[in-house]
């Protein structure tokens, strides 16, 4: 395992960190504590988490995946061996955004933020958080697939300012370590560090976007920030829900998989995405690399790609994501992912 420096922050990060979104759903309590111990034996130290999960977001299983986590916490008496990562749920703007964590209390206010954390704290068994991520903005943002930006004069919305005068107390407080974001734009990027800046605040160390062969978009719009303000990416949905293993091939739906189960994940399912998918899954046979593992080592090789973080409903699974980091692709095949790029890019934003 390879680590790499968080932002400008202490942390050393592993280069793969262990999503979590699907314990409490598709994985039990015992199976997310064998994820932990695996990952862990192959170095990863970086476990993502947020107070929404597991997902789809329902009332009758949320905060199950930080429930899971404080327990094998508890339970392992390795805390301080783990850099923990949380996010807080921000407003319910889009359709399927959740309406019933913290009754519907989600504004990045004080109220909402420290309901939050101690929420989140408390279900992880733990005094503080390594990393504390607001999960989407307390604003109208295209996130998640969403198009055709429209904006509201009249929504209300809490100033980046105030929401990190917040975060800097629970940082004084020594109940967070660092900060970072999720789901932002390049002007909200901005706006932290600009607000970071003017009102002497906590500068945050990370962003977490979806970034894959079928989504790159970060490359064009955030990753000059990355490597000039030391901003770093967590990659999150780097298999775009497993369709680049190959497992949704001619249009399969394997029992148990997370899009033969939820319809709520259209936009990794549209033709364009499945054609592309199909491209990049060939273009892997033809070297004699598996999919999964391809696709993982082509984000695990981006400069501006500080942890790639993989999700896994078997052990056999995320055995073959950590095995990832073994594979540095070649130039030949960085070219041709490149050609199949500009024949049909970001087919799933």
């Amino acid at each position: 395992m390879q680590y790499r420096q968080l932002g400008n922050s202490n942390l050393m990060v592993s280069q793969i960190t262990l999503g979590t979104m699907t314990w409490g759903e598709q994985n039990t309590e015992a199976q997310a504590h064998a994820q932990i111990d695996l990952a862990l034996g192959h170095g990863v130290n970086l476990i993502d988490a947020a107070e929404m999960y597991p997902v789809p977001p329902r009332p009758e299983t949320q905060g199950l995946t930080e429930q899971y986590l404080g327990s094998w916490l508890k339970k392992s008496g390795k805390r301080a061996q783990v850099l923990i990562a949380t996010k807080a749920t921000g407003p319910a703007r889009l359709p399927h955004n959740p309406r019933h964590i913290r009754d519907g209390i989600t504004h990045f206010d004080r109220k909402g933020l420290t309901d939050a954390l101690h929420g989140s704290l408390e279900r992880l068994q733990t005094d503080y958080v390594d990393l504390y991520q607001l999960h989407w903005p307390d604003r109208s943002v295209n996130s998640f697939g969403a198009l055709n930006y429209e904006h509201s004069a009249h929504e209300t919305t809490i100033p980046i300012e105030e929401t990190l005068s917040i975060l800097a107390e629970f940082i004084k407080a020594g109940k967070v370590r660092h900060i970072g974001i999720s789901n932002e734009t390049p002007w909200g990027l901005a706006q932290f560090i600009r607000a970071a800046e003017k009102f002497d605040l906590p500068r945050i160390v990370s962003i977490q976007n979806p970034y894959s062969l079928l989504n790159r978009v970060f490359e064009i719009s955030h990753s000059e920030f990355s490597y000039r303000e030391q901003i770093g990416l967590l990659a999150y949905s780097p298999l775009a829900f497993g369709v680049l293993s190959g497992k949704y091939l001619n249009g399969e739906r394997p029992a148990g998989a997370r899009l033969t189960l939820f319809e709520r994940f259209s936009r990794y399912s549209n033709p364009q995405v499945a054609q592309v998918a199909g491209d990049y899954i060939a273009l892997a046979k033809k070297h004699g690399i598996d999919p999964a593992q391809m696709a993982l080592a082509f984000v695990n090789g981006r400069g501006f790609v500080t942890s790639n973080i993989i999700g896994a409903t078997t052990l056999a699974q995320l055995q073959s994501n950590l095995d990832s980091i073994n594979i540095t692709l070649s130039a030949e095949i960085v070219r041709d992912i490149d050609a199949i790029h500009k024949r049909q890019p970001n087919p799933a934003p």
